[in-house]
């Protein structure tokens, strides 16, 4: 959409998220096609001037520090960057560190170091401990604004040093809250489920299941579209069960059993239905609700329908 100049509709995405119950909005411009730092920051004051979007935190997620700050200049109150590792090394770590440190604004820390992705809870743990002194010891960085993302990594994928990457990443969350005082714990969920891509049904009840037993574990947040969840206790018992052996390795064939259940679910064609409530109120009140949220969708139908109840245009801009 942001190729094209479709901002509007780039909008109207971020806004169906709040609706759908999003705490965060993430924010990601990278892609090969784009001016990355300047379409962050177009959008970004796009998104600013939208009240009911822009009241929620943003987080600027990136993997250029060019585009993230960028960013951090567009925004007001309080943000989060997504996100800084000591992949290139100690002194870049500080470098980005500080930068975050002088914005006031909270970051996340990935798991990663200079010999690649931590993978296991020893090489995970280790990480973020290194990090958090970092951090905490000789920048004096405020526990309260480092969230730690122990990576969430995909499962059921056939390959059996894969089946313990959730349990993983569950064992690094419970050890950061015991072990990192302050810290946060995030992930990107929808990694998990990489190996059922097209089977939404199958994605979502992953997704629920992990995020019903991660939180338990300690997760504080996690990075996932609101619309891909299902409710942890409608999800059928059949599919539950399937889930969370995979997801808890409980079973030598968890992934083949699963496999073989997302064979037989019929998927569910097309977008979730968007919650158009409002639609059926009054003329007056469906004008007001689309000016609050800047819907620009049936303005020429609303407005047109209101000129009947007015004697005159500029009635209808001072009344409803």
């Amino acid at each position: 959409m942001i190729r094209e100049g479709k901002y509007e509709e780039a909008l109207s995405i971020a806004r169906d998220q709040v609706e759908g119950g999003a705490q965060v909005i993430d924010i990601n411009m990278d892609d090969a096609m784009l001016d990355a730092e300047r379409e962050m920051t177009n959008f970004l004051n796009l998104l600013m001037s939208e009240p009911d979007i822009a009241r929620l935190p943003i987080m600027i997620d990136s993997s250029k520090w060019s585009v993230i700050e960028a960013g951090l200049k567009c925004l007001q109150g309080r943000a989060i960057v997504n996100s800084i590792s000591l992949k290139e090394g100690e002194d870049a770590f500080r470098e980005q560190a500080q930068k975050i440190k002088d914005y006031g604004v909270a970051t996340i820390v990935m798991a990663f170091d200079e010999e690649g992705q931590a993978v296991t809870f020893k090489r995970k743990t280790e990480i973020c401990k290194r990090a958090y002194r970092i951090l905490t010891e000789e920048m004096n960085f405020p526990g309260e604004d480092i969230i730690f993302d122990p990576n969430i990594l995909t499962i059921a994928t056939g390959m059996e040093e894969h089946n313990n990457y959730a349990v993983d990443f569950m064992r690094t969350t419970t050890w950061i809250k015991e072990n990192l005082p302050d810290t946060k714990v995030s992930g990107g969920v929808s990694n998990l489920s990489f190996s059922f891509r097209g089977n939404d049904t199958v994605r979502e009840a992953m997704h629920s299941a992990f995020l019903y037993h991660a939180i338990k574990a300690g997760l504080d947040m996690g990075i996932v579209n609101p619309g891909m969840l299902q409710v942890y206790d409608e999800i059928p018992a059949e599919l539950l069960e399937l889930v969370e052996d995979v997801i808890l390795n409980r079973r030598k064939d968890s992934t083949d059993r699963l496999i073989s259940y997302a064979e037989t679910v019929r998927q569910t064609a097309g977008k979730k239905v968007r919650k158009d409530d409002w639609r059926k109120k009054t003329v007056q009140d469906r004008i007001n609700h689309a000016l609050v949220r800047g819907i620009t969708d049936h303005i020429e139908e609303d407005v047109e329908e209101a000129r009947g109840g007015y004697d005159t245009s500029l009635e209808i801009i001072e009344g409803p």
